[in-house]
């Protein structure tokens, strides 16, 4: 099997993160020519095309296998390095700047309580790169390479993964008090939910659609909706008197205490099951961050079914 040059691996890596070669060529300290230089070279080495010269630019299917290959390599350094500071902490080098440790999380954990669980390892120098998407979709990022792991609501390893269950999440219907009393004064019911204004994440967010239908037994709902991609951002809007939303409890439970906004379905919680998956290598950056994020989960989630 061939060697491929580390530094060309990363500049194909820093392409597609970058989602440009300019980009790239800051990121890395080089000219844009030797990015494209150091492509090529891999490209011929290869076989193949590696990246998809279009707007944005995008890895072929090769290129994938070859980012990811870069990815297992920046664990690979950064597992030396962490051996290295714990054998003669002044002797250790450094880890390479442009190096990132890559993985997906859901931004309703963001906001609640995967950065905590991470505390440590950043403050300890690694170089973590955190990617946000909806939970059903942060494995995508796992499945094409991109991440070493993810946070994520599918319950079924992936090929070449380990997956470990970090129990579940539980999401409230929020709205702010004022609105809440002119809007739905008994709460949420089968004949005012169609004409309040839900608060979603994106377009991709379906757990508006999943508590209706779960708390009415209905198969198919029709909302009306409204898009704000922060999960912070969701509740800032619903307290602005904007609509309900769909949050996690644990991000608004204190504003509930306060009064400050208030669950118009109490019989009802949605709970979504998280789970971490993960690289199947063996690696002490790997473990720690399973660790770290099992830890965190078992204090914050309710348990795993």
């Amino acid at each position: 099997m061939s060697t491929f040059d580390p530094d060309a691996l990363e500049c194909l890596a820093a392409i597609v993160e970058e989602g440009g070669f300019e980009r790239a060529a800051q990121r890395l300290s080089i000219t844009q020519s030797a990015v494209s230089q150091r492509l090529r070279a891999l490209e011929a080495q290869v076989g193949t095309v590696l990246i998809v010269r279009s707007r944005p630019l995008k890895p072929t299917p090769a290129g994938q296998l070859m980012i990811k290959h870069a990815k297992m390599m920046r664990l690979l350094r950064a597992d030396l390095e962490k051996d290295l500071k714990e054998l003669a902490p002044s002797s250790a080098a450094s880890a390479r700047g442009e190096e990132r440790i890559s993985v997906a999380i859901n931004a309703d954990s963001i906001a609640t309580w995967a950065l905590p669980a991470l505390d440590g390892l950043a403050r300890g120098g690694l170089p973590i790169e955190i990617i946000t998407d909806d939970q059903e979709f942060t494995h995508e990022w796992l499945r094409e390479g991109q991440v070493l792991g993810c946070v994520t609501s599918l319950g079924q390893a992936l090929r070449g993964c380990r997956m470990e269950p970090l129990g579940v999440m539980d999401y409230v219907l929020i709205a702010q008090p004022g609105f809440a009393r002119e809007h739905c004064p008994r709460g949420l019911n089968t004949q005012n939910f169609h004409r309040l204004p839900f608060i979603a994440f994106n377009r991709k967010d379906h757990l508006q659609h999943a508590f209706v239908s779960e708390a009415f037994g209905l198969q198919r709902v029709l909302l009306k909706q409204r898009f704000v991609p922060s999960s912070e951002g969701q509740v800032r809007a619903v307290l602005a008197g904007w609509g309900v939303s769909v949050v996690p409890w644990l991000l608004v439970r204190d504003l509930i205490e306060r009064g400050e906004l208030v669950d118009v379905a109490p019989k009802h919680r949605l709970g979504v099951a998280l789970h971490w998956h993960c690289w199947n290598l063996s690696s002490d950056v790997l473990d720690a961050l399973s660790t770290a994020l099992r830890a965190a989960a078992a204090h914050s989630l309710r348990p795993p079914a």
